[in-house]
């Protein structure tokens, strides 16, 4: 039932909605569809929503088999190849405006590692080798202009010189590294790793893995530390609970990627420690609230927070199927979005956000620059291919 279901809104929902931002006329995605169900052809289109919406679509095929869905992402590739990067100095920019010219062109390691991700993808589906190369490209330009020895550093200005990192930070810091472009540094290396197997990413993979275990894991308190100054002090008492179920899954597929078996044990202590905190602390019994600042606790119900739940609890589950309130909060949680955060408009798909009764108060956008069909798509899509099922 759970999987016709996860299928249904896959393929009838999520799929659907996507297809119908395609913008023939200028490339790529149009950028911004408000909550009123208006789509607005010529706002920015934001880099890492295309990013997101190539690798969406190649995962699509290969999940589904659909065709169509093939050219969507080849649509989405060369949009990405011929607008989003800068030709000149490297690296995707932040930012295009309608029509293909650079809007923002602020570089973020962030950024780069989604368009990584999306190539490295692409690759692997269509056998595309230029694919590959521009994935490696941009590897090359994160390991050469955005790490120092401690960590991975964020925002740039289009040369590449340091600016303040404005895009991820919050609660009023600013905050020189982050949890958050770590941990998919890491999961756009992983995928980079499973389609060409190369050491030197294998190599960062292990050494971001030290960094998650070492350095951001707070054994104490079972939970990964946000943000943090140059030199890797954490800078405030947040307790992000969507990042922390998403990277307790990509962590282990990262370990299942590299199939070594010292950092499988090694790693395994953090992400079974970080499920049962946010199960504990996180979860209200039918869904996952956001985070906790400074003790209080935001009870926003995000899209993307939840649908990262359900595979979190899920993939928990697969590694020790003992952990049966793995699979039950999986489930309520899946009630919970089929109930409330799947948008039963017309021409709609998820919302944004919910307040803790279900509601969509804040009324964001259905689709822009951060809202998209990564999280919501890979859940589906790795249901399906782990066959899960109640």
């Amino acid at each position: 039932m759970f999987i016709k279901e996860v299928k249904d809104s896959l393929v009838n929902n999520i799929i659907p909605f996507w297809k119908n931002l395609r913008d023939n006329q200028n490339g790529g995605y149009y950028g911004y569809y408000d909550f009123n169900l208006k789509l607005h052809k010529e706002a920015i289109k934001g880099v890492i929503l295309n990013s997101r919406i190539l690798w969406f679509f190649t995962n699509a095929y290969t999940t589904t088999g659909d065709q169509d869905c093939l050219d969507h992402a080849k649509h989405a590739y060369e949009f990405l190849r011929e607008s989003c990067l800068d030709q000149e100095f490297g690296g995707v920019y932040w930012s295009i405006t309608y029509d293909g010219k650079p809007e923002d062109t602020t570089k973020h390691t962030y950024n780069q590692a989604f368009a990584i991700y999306a190539l490295a993808s692409y690759y692997d589906a269509a056998k595309e080798p230029q694919a590959l190369k521009l994935a490696y490209d941009l590897y090359d330009l994160v390991e050469t202009k955005c790490r120092d020895d401690i960590g991975y550093l964020e925002a740039f200005d289009r040369r590449f010189h340091p600016v303040d990192n404005e895009k991820l930070s919050e609660n009023g810091l600013m905050a020189s590294k982050t949890m958050n472009t770590l941990l998919h540094v890491f999961e756009a290396y992983t995928e980079l790793y499973r389609v060409d197997k190369n050491e030197k990413v294998g190599s960062c993979l292990k050494w971001m893995l030290d960094q998650f275990a070492e350095v951001l894991y707070n054994p104490k308190r079972r939970m990964l530390e946000v943000f943090f100054d140059e030199n890797m002090k954490t800078l405030s008492d947040l307790n992000s609970y969507g990042h922390d179920i998403e990277a307790s899954w990509l962590i282990d597929r990262g370990c299942e990627v590299l199939s070594d078996e010292t950092y499988t044990v090694k790693m395994r202590k953090v992400t079974d420690a970080l499920r049962d905190h946010i199960l504990e602390e996180g979860f209200d019994g039918t869904s996952l609230n956001n985070e906790s600042f400074k003790g209080e606790v935001d009870t926003t119900k995000i899209w993307w927070v939840e649908a990262e739940a359900v595979l979190g609890y899920i993939n928990g589950y697969q590694k020790d199927p003992s952990k049966i309130e793995y699979m039950e909060a999986a489930a309520k949680i899946w009630d919970f979005i089929k109930e409330y955060m799947i948008d039963k408009r017309k021409g709609s798909e998820w919302f944004y956000d919910l307040d803790k009764n279900g509601v969509p108060v804040s009324k964001k956008e259905i689709a822009g620059p951060w809202k998209c069909p990564y999280h919501n798509g890979r859940m589906c899509f790795e249901v399906m291919k782990r066959n899960v099922d109640w």
